[in-house]
C-alpha cells in the first residue's frame, strides 16, 4: 500500500495489561499520528476487573474480542492478538501498528512489523519492558496523561503536546483561511472531523483556545470578539 499523509494505523489493545481510564488520552494521541481505522481490544471481559472497558468500548468505536481465561499463565488474548497483526501486516491493510500493552511478550512482534518497513507506536504504563520501548518507533507512558475532567498540570508531558502539535497542524489545514489566518472555531470542527472523541481536556486544558496557545506553535491574534489562529513556522522552545 502506498504511502499516504495520514497513516492508516491498526490500534491492537491488550485490555489485561491497561486500566480503561487510559482510553481517552490514549486515542488523544493516537489521533496526532493518523488514523486508527481498525480498532480492536482484547480481553476477558466476564472479568470483573475490565468490566471499565464497557463503557469505552463504543465511546471509541472498539471492537472486543472476548477471550475467556481457563487457566493461569500464558492466556489465548496474547496469541490472537498478535494473530490479527500478523493478518493485518500480510493484508497490507494498515500503514502503521500501536501497540498498546505492558508485555515482554509483544517485542518480538513490534520487532517483526518493524522488519516489514511499518512503524510500531507502543503505548503503555511505566511497568512496561525496556525491550518493548526500544522494539517501537515510539513509546508514550499512558500513565502521564491528565484524567478528564482534570486540572491542567503545572507541567504538561512533553508527548502530550507534542501530540497535541501533530493534530492541531494537520486540522488547520482543512480551514480555509487568509493570510495564514484561520477563524478558532472551525479548527475545533476541523478537531473533531479528524479525531471524533478530541476534546481539549484530553491534554489538561478546559479550552481549546489554551491548548493552542501551550503547544507554542501558533500565533493568536484575538480582536473584535473573534480569535484568529495561524502555525508558527519556528514554535517556541
Amino acid at each position: 500500500m502506498p504511502p499516504s499523509n495520514t497513516p492508516r494505523l491498526a490500534v491492537l489493545i491488550d485490555a489485561q495489561n491497561i486500566p480503561a481510564r487510559l482510553a481517552d488520552p490514549l486515542f488523544a494521541a493516537i489521533a496526532a499520528r493518523g488514523e486508527p481505522i481498525v480498532r480492536r481490544i482484547y480481553g476477558d471481559f466476564s472479568n470483573p476487573r475490565l468490566t471499565g472497558w464497557h463503557h469505552a468500548l463504543a465511546r471509541h468505536a472498539l471492537t472486543a474480542h472476548q477471550h475467556f481465561t481457563v487457566s493461569t499463565g500464558k492466556n489465548a488474548t496474547d496469541i490472537a492478538l498478535v494473530i490479527d497483526a500478523m493478518d493485518l501486516l500480510h493484508a497490507g491493510a494498515v500503514e502503521g501498528f500501536c501497540l498498546v500493552t505492558a508485555e515482554v511478550d509483544f517485542t518480538r512482534l513490534a520487532t517483526r512489523i518493524r522488519e516489514q518497513g511499518l512503524d510500531v507506536h507502543g503505548y503503555g504504563g511505566p511497568q512496561a519492558p525496556e525491550s518493548f520501548r526500544e522494539a517501537c518507533r515510539s513509546f508514550l507512558e499512558l500513565e502521564t496523561a491528565p484524567a478528564i475532567p482534570s486540572k491542567r498540570p503545572e507541567t504538561d508531558p512533553a508527548p502530550l503536546r507534542q501530540a497535541a502539535t501533530q493534530l492541531l497542524r494537520r486540522a488547520i489545514m482543512k480551514v480555509p483561511g487568509t493570510n495564514g489566518w484561520r477563524q478558532l472555531s472551525p479548527l475545533g470542527k476541523a478537531l473533531r472531523d479528524i479525531s471524533p472523541n478530541f476534546d481539549p481536556r484530553h491534554y489538561g486544558h478546559t479550552k481549546l483556545v489554551n491548548l493552542v496557545a501551550d503547544t507554542g506553535a501558533f500565533d493568536l491574534n484575538k480582536s473584535a470578539g473573534s480569535v484568529l489562529v495561524r502555525p508558527r513556522e519556528s514554535p517556541k522552545p
